[in-house]
């Protein structure tokens, strides 16, 4: 039975979560916010807004900050136990087009076994170093699983089948920071899980607030597609026969 849910991780944006979730609710889907450690300004911010819609809204709490990796694996976690075979992944800082959560749900339930990823279409208040350094990450993920399925690996708003990704996080412990994204997404792809990509207008962000760390988060991505990389060479064969015999 195809029965989604919303995961959002939130650290620190108190300031635009109740606008987020304001554009969510309307679907009438359950939305687990996973609150990675915030301030207590922020946390008080999460458990009102638990408390005012509850029964739709679930709160998972983290003592201490895991990165964003790992409050949404958090979210898959908890998303799973209560019962739900699909998770929407949305970014708590107000930078998704929730104009289009109906189309990717709307896919996600005509092809329940595929990833739904985001491919952004960016206006310009993109930060352009933040812009053309995804392209280098396009060009290792496109390396990495020897195709072009994939064609935006940082974007976090997907519709997440739940079964292989728990899975997954069962036998394979993942990057917990920003380079979860794209080591989560080549390994379903590796996995064999299909990737369909829709496009989707983003906005940098709404309460100008943005957690990535330059010099700890590319260093933390550069690892990975290092790693990424040598998995790949004895998956290569598989992957390339994939590709070849694709209807």
């Amino acid at each position: 039975m195809y029965k989604p849910c919303i995961v959002i991780p939130v650290y620190n944006h108190e300031h635009a979560i109740g606008g987020v979730l304001a554009g969510l609710l309307p679907h009438g889907l359950h939305c687990i916010l996973v609150d990675d450690g915030s301030s207590p300004a922020c946390a008080a911010v999460l458990r009102e807004l638990a408390q005012r819609h509850d029964g739709q809204v679930i709160l998972v709490t983290h003592a201490e900050n895991q990165g964003k990796g790992g409050a949404v694996m958090s979210g898959f976690r908890r998303a799973a136990e209560l019962g739900f075979s699909h998770a929407l992944q949305v970014d708590a800082d107000g930078q998704h087009n929730l104009d289009d959560v109906a189309c990717f749900l709307e896919r996600s339930r005509q092809h329940p076994d595929t990833l739904i990823v985001g491919c952004p279409i960016y206006d310009d208040s993109v930060p352009k170093g933040r812009l053309y350094g995804r392209y280098a990450t396009h060009v290792w993920v496109w390396i990495n699983t020897l195709s072009l399925d994939i064609r935006d690996s940082m974007c976090g708003f997907r519709v997440y089948p739940l079964a292989p990704v728990l899975a997954l996080l069962e036998r394979r412990a993942l990057g917990r920071r920003m380079n979860f994204d794209i080591e989560i997404l080549v390994r379903l792809y590796w996995d064999g899980v299909p990737v369909l990509n829709l496009p989707t207008r983003v906005a940098y962000p709404a309460d100008g607030v943005s957690h990535f760390q330059a010099w700890r988060d590319n260093v933390l991505i550069s690892r990975l597609h290092a790693t990424l990389f040598f998995g790949m060479l004895p998956r290569a064969p598989r992957l390339l026969a994939r590709k070849w015999l694709r209807p």
